[in-house]
């Protein structure tokens, strides 16, 4: 057995080249890809990796909370793991991303890549262009034709106007300016709203449906989140309705439970939950599973980092739906690109002619490049059983020290250990 015995948390801001204008935060200038960084020991040695996106330091905490529930944990029973982040969930942490770093862990412990765990197996993964920012139509059309002389064949626009012909603009010339020659998608961002720094339009299910005939019409392959996250009758009327398929279920945090609702009430016809949200690897391969069994498309949502895209990647490749719909490669150059995307990898994933190969290193197929990591990240905490049981000393005593040694040593004597 593989035990957890050190578990570190890190903040990175790896500079981006240029500044970033996110379509879903209106007035919000990037210039740092920030994430919060795991690094998970076991006592034999072997580290995992994982990470969530952040806007600044909101995490500071969480080491205290987080290394009570994991150290000396079972490193590769993914149960436990799940059982364990689901009761941090219960104190108002919703902390998923954290999961997939035990899967790191088994997989390196089999030497294996995650996704031959789960059932699949090495093969090309094509990929869709994904842009980040809003564009004119004269600048969405060179955007598109410079994906397609890099080699992408599908690429997805961003629409995020108060004004509904605004957006119907876009898609209509970006269609007529291309003529059929790549397949091409459209995300309103409208499932998760953010209207913190500048305004944000909010769409309703007439403009939905509005904007979705016009999609249909010029041809697009996909509409992406145009309702809100918990529309879910609406998202289903849509859906029906829709001459092409509606898309969503990427940043679901009550994961498989909210999910399979969602499948069985068919809110949309293409599933894409993001692994670092949606309940982690276990829970969102299970989503695929459901996908498949209800006749519908699962393909992942990757625009976090270089570790999410990672994750999702593993999960794209074991998932059985690995080439029924291209994965979303986030580019959006000068200011989003591979380099500042995968920043402290040692490797970035960088594609041939819109193709990726498949990772071969095992876990979750990466390394972390760890100079990278000192030059923009900053370890904020790290616990292992010695600090354990001194943060015990210092916050409850030694007497409530003491009962939970206990506890904690009855639990893993009982047959099955911890659940």
């Amino acid at each position: 057995m593989s035990k957890v015995a050190r578990v570190e948390l890190w903040h990175v801001e790896v500079p981006l080249p240029a500044t970033f204008h996110p379509s879903w935060i209106p007035g919000f200038p990037q210039n740092e890809n920030r994430f919060t960084l795991v690094r998970v020991v076991t006592d034999d040695g072997v580290e995992g990796f994982s990470a969530g996106p952040a806007m600044g330091h909101e995490r500071a905490g969480l080491g205290d909370l987080l290394g009570p529930y994991l150290v000396g944990a079972d490193a590769t029973n993914i149960d436990v793991v799940q059982q364990r982040l689901r009761e941090m969930g219960y104190l108002g942490w919703r902390n998923w991303w954290i999961e997939p770093a035990f899967w790191d862990i088994r997989g390196k412990l089999a030497n294996k890549p995650v996704y031959e765990l789960l059932g699949g197996r090495a093969q090309p993964v094509p990929l869709y262009a994904s842009s980040g920012e809003v564009r004119e139509p004269s600048a969405r059309v060179a955007e598109a034709e410079a994906r397609y002389a890099e080699g992408f064949r599908a690429i997805k626009l961003r629409v995020h106007d108060f004004d509904e012909r605004v957006d119907e603009r876009q898609v209509q010339e970006t269609a007529r300016a291309l003529g059929g020659k790549m397949k091409l998608g459209v995300d309103a961002n409208q499932a998760w709203r953010v209207a913190a720094v500048g305004p944000a339009p909010r769409w309703d299910l007439a403009r939905a449906m509005r904007f979705a005939d016009v999609c249909a019409d010029a041809g697009f392959a996909w509409l992406e989140e145009p309702l809100p996250m918990d529309a879910y009758d609406d998202q289903a009327e849509l859906t029906r309705y829709a001459r092409l398929p509606i898309s969503g279920g990427e940043l679901h945090t009550g994961g498989l439970a909210e999910l399979r609702m969602m499948i069985e009430k068919r809110c949309y016809s293409i599933f894409q939950p993001d692994a670092v949200f949606t309940g982690g690897i276990a829970q969102t391969m299970e989503v695929a599973r459901l996908c498949k069994q209800h006749g519908l498309t699962y393909t992942p949502h990757t625009w976090t980092n270089g570790i999410g895209f990672a994750i999702n990647l593993q999960l794209y490749l074991g998932s059985g739906f690995a080439g029924h719909k291209e994965l979303e490669y986030p580019l959006d150059p000068p200011g989003w690109v591979p380099s500042a995307r995968d920043g402290i990898l040692e490797q970035p994933f960088l594609h041939e002619r819109g193709v990726l190969s498949p990772p071969t290193l095992p876990g979750l197929g990466f390394r972390v490049d760890e100079r990278a990591l000192r030059r923009f990240g900053k370890r904020f905490f790290v616990m292992d059983r010695k600090r354990l049981a001194w943060f015990s000393l210092r916050t409850r005593g030694l007497k409530a020290t003491l009962e939970i040694d206990r506890a904690r040593k009855a639990a893993a004597e009982r047959p099955g250990g911890p659940s």
